[in-house]
């Protein structure tokens, strides 16, 4: 199963946006499924509902973050190197998506929704691009970490 595949699959049970794309790297990372899932939680519809950033770029962000992210009060060229490979997935991911904002990407004319999630039923799936992004992220993230800026596989 690919990680695009296993993303798309996690959010039809029901993970957010978010958890849907950490959790579809938690073979890789080492923290335990449950922490995964509640630190990516409040990220779903760009941010408890308030459609801003999508939960699946944040997701990927966060995955990225423990993947290849540093861990101290770094201010100089470790931390610019993890700015540009974040910037580097939010580019790939609004190039194929036409945004990395939740409303931008779900057409929405109202800057924050309501704090209750919407229930998943079919016609949901069918009104929402949001299975096609999450498992974007999870693809845009798998291919930057298994290929270099040279096109050589890491």
């Amino acid at each position: 199963m690919t990680r695009k595949e296993k993303a798309t699959d996690l959010f039809r049970q029901g993970y957010n946006c978010a958890q849907a794309v950490v959790l579809a790297f938690g073979d890789l990372i080492e923290v335990d499924e449950a922490t995964l899932s509640r630190m990516s939680c409040s990220f779903g519809g760009g941010m408890g509902r308030l459609r801003e950033v999508c939960g699946a770029v944040s997701g990927m962000s966060m995955a990225a973050g423990l993947l290849c992210g540093y861990d101290g009060p770094e201010t100089g060229e470790v931390k610019a190197d993890h700015y540009a490979r974040i910037q580097t997935l939010a580019k790939a991911f609004e190039e194929q998506n036409g945004a990395i904002v939740c409303r931008e990407l779900l057409q929405l004319r109202q800057k924050r929704d309501e704090p209750t999630p919407e229930k998943r039923t079919a016609q949901y799936y069918k009104g929402r691009p949001c299975v096609e992004l999450v498992g974007s992220a999870a693809e845009i993230l798998e291919q930057y970490l298994t290929v270099d800026s040279n096109g050589k596989s890491r």
